[in-house]
């Protein structure tokens, strides 16, 4: 039986020389009301469609992640550094690949990324492609966009993201709480 898909969603600090991108999947067996009955209590908190974490504070962010560990889940993330100021998306396409690869050897061929625009979206469909010459002849490996506003498993990837990049900057309260549920991959991004 293959794996459930994974959800993905990224956080990414700018800085011109301490910057880094880091890219969550949440591979989670339950379904996305289950998740949203899950996280419904922190709805105060929410942007309009969608919990997030850049936006909420330090007592949303606790709450967030207590549910977060409780789940039977494996969060993979891939972090890239460093990355130049205007280097974002050449950092989200290294990331994606090395990401695609991750999952793959985990039996995830369905990965479902948030959506940010258009144009944006086919790139990831591109890097995508281009992930399968890393992989084994014949891997499956299908991608798609949902708006973040309509699948509660994709703030569990933002949820994640949010508490490896607060790591990265120094907090590690939430990456801790989080622990073993975490396969954290680090990948140079520099020119």
């Amino acid at each position: 039986m293959p794996e459930p898909p994974a959800y993905i969603d990224e956080s990414f600090h700018e800085h011109d020389a301490e910057g880094f991108y880091v890219l969550a999947a949440a591979v989670l067996a339950q379904e996305a009301d289950e998740i949203g009955a899950l996280l419904q209590g922190l709805a105060a908190h929410r942007s309009p469609g969608k919990l997030h974490w850049t936006e909420s504070s330090a007592r949303y962010r606790q709450a967030a992640v207590e549910r977060i560990a409780g789940l039977d889940a494996l969060h993979v993330i891939v972090v890239g550094a460093p990355v130049a100021a205007r280097k974002q998306e050449r950092a989200r396409a290294i990331c994606l690949r090395r990401l695609a690869f991750e999952l793959n050897g985990l039996g995830v061929t369905q990965l479902v990324v948030e959506s940010r625009q258009q144009v944006l979206d086919q790139r990831d469909v591109r890097t995508i492609q281009q992930a399968r010459f890393d992989l084994p002849k014949g891997t499956l490996l299908r991608v798609e966009h949902h708006r973040g506003a309509t699948d509660p498993r994709l703030w569990v990837a933002d949820i994640v993201a949010g508490a490896v990049r607060a790591h990265h900057l120094g907090n590690s309260t939430y990456r801790d709480q989080l622990g073993a549920l975490l396969h954290l991959v680090e990948v140079p991004t520099a020119d």
